[in-house]
């Protein structure tokens, strides 16, 4: 069974939960983020121990569907300076993508950055525009944040650098307050889709929750799954340029990825 049909399958039972309903219950949490890279085939296990943890497990619901298409082009510099900036854990460095919601038509445009303690601060605006050459409206936007975060912006020059695409299922989990997404169908293409990557046999579970985690890492924890080191962005451009330096993701594409670095079909 494919990864969406098993995951349609496992979710189909549980309450739906509206977009207002699931921000205003979770939008107050100090959250870390958490990702797991499993088989498609475990997810199943996974619905079906969060059923178990007494707790009201609900699935985010929008004009009836419960998955919804994602793609995201990744802009970067010609000397690649987003990614080698999250290769090299600099302290001052950003990831800059068009996010585009296939099934609502809608765009944003968003610039990710490094907050205190090492957090995540992402900003966003709605994006009209094409999503390959940022129009000035955009890049203005893109140089009052990355100013704003210490970066100065006046030397680079943006470019498409990678696409994205895959499904994606929201899941509340009220007892705690934590959310999970989990993405199924990723593929991953370079601009002029000289090399394509699908990773169809992997899901990528995030979850949100507090410091402490919450009862899905718990879960996944006992399942023999750990959090582990990937970007999409970050991890796919390494996989489709394998003479990047990558060492950050080396152990996520050893694990989950092995034919993205021998060059064989996947």
């Amino acid at each position: 069974m494919r990864a969406l049909d098993s995951l349609g399958a496992a979710v189909g039972t549980l309450r739906p939960v509206g977009l207002d309903e699931l921000v205003a219950r979770a939008e107050l949490l100090t959250r870390v983020d958490r990702k797991y890279v499993l088989p498609a085939a475990d997810l199943p296990v996974l619905l079906a121990g969060l059923g178990g943890l007494g707790t009201d497990v609900r699935v985010l619901e929008i004009d009836g569907g419960r998955d919804f298409g994602y793609r995201s082009l990744y802009h970067d510099t010609p000397r690649l300076d987003a990614y080698l900036g999250a290769a090299r854990a600099r302290r001052r460095r950003f990831k800059l993508r068009v996010r585009s919601y296939l099934d609502s038509d809608l765009d944003f445009l968003e610039v990710k950055t490094r907050g205190p303690r090492g957090t995540t601060v992402k900003q966003r605006i709605p994006y009209d525009g094409d999503d390959r050459v940022l129009d000035p409206a955009g890049r203005a936007f893109v140089d009052t944040v990355l100013t704003g975060a210490r970066i100065d912006p006046r030397a680079l020059r943006f470019c498409p650098a990678l696409t994205t695409t895959y499904r994606r299922t929201t899941l509340l989990l009220p007892g705690d307050g934590s959310r999970m997404t989990v993405d199924t169908g990723l593929v991953w293409a370079l601009p002029d889709g000289s090399r394509v990557l699908a990773a169809g046999d992997r899901a990528v579970v995030e979850t949100k929750a507090g410091r402490a985690g919450c009862g899905a890492d718990r879960l996944l924890w006992s399942l023999g799954h750990r959090p582990c080191t990937v970007s999409k962005y970050g991890t796919g451009l390494a996989a489709l340029r394998p003479e990047l330096p990558a060492h950050r993701w080396l152990p996520v594409l050893r694990r989950h990825f092995p034919t993205a670095l021998d060059g064989s079909p996947a």
